[in-house]
């Protein structure tokens, strides 16, 4: 596969994982208290302050800007080593 493929790849997944960090941080906590109740009694008696649901927001819409600013410059990237190609094969002729 190539890297900038994988690249376009990761940024999308980014955007994923942030747009369900800003629109359902709750499922994040949720799965938290599961992995903290295999280790730890009463973990489900846990709650999470208001706080911390817009922490999880905010760096959610980090990641989202992240990803979409990784996909522009990727695809940007690519854009202009097609736009170049033809005029390095045309100095080599």
């Amino acid at each position: 596969m190539d890297c900038s493929k994988c690249r376009r790849l990761g940024a999308l997944w980014m955007i994923g994982q942030g747009l369900l960090l800003v629109l359902v941080p709750q499922l994040c906590i949720r799965m938290t208290k599961q992995m903290i109740g295999m280790n730890f009694e009463n973990a489900d008696k846990l709650s999470a302050k208001p706080a911390l649901l817009r922490q999880l927001r905010a760096s959610g819409i980090g990641m989202t800007a992240a990803g979409i600013a990784g996909f522009t410059m990727e695809r940007a990237a690519s854009e202009s080593d097609e736009t170049s190609e033809p005029a390095q094969s045309e100095t080599k002729a």
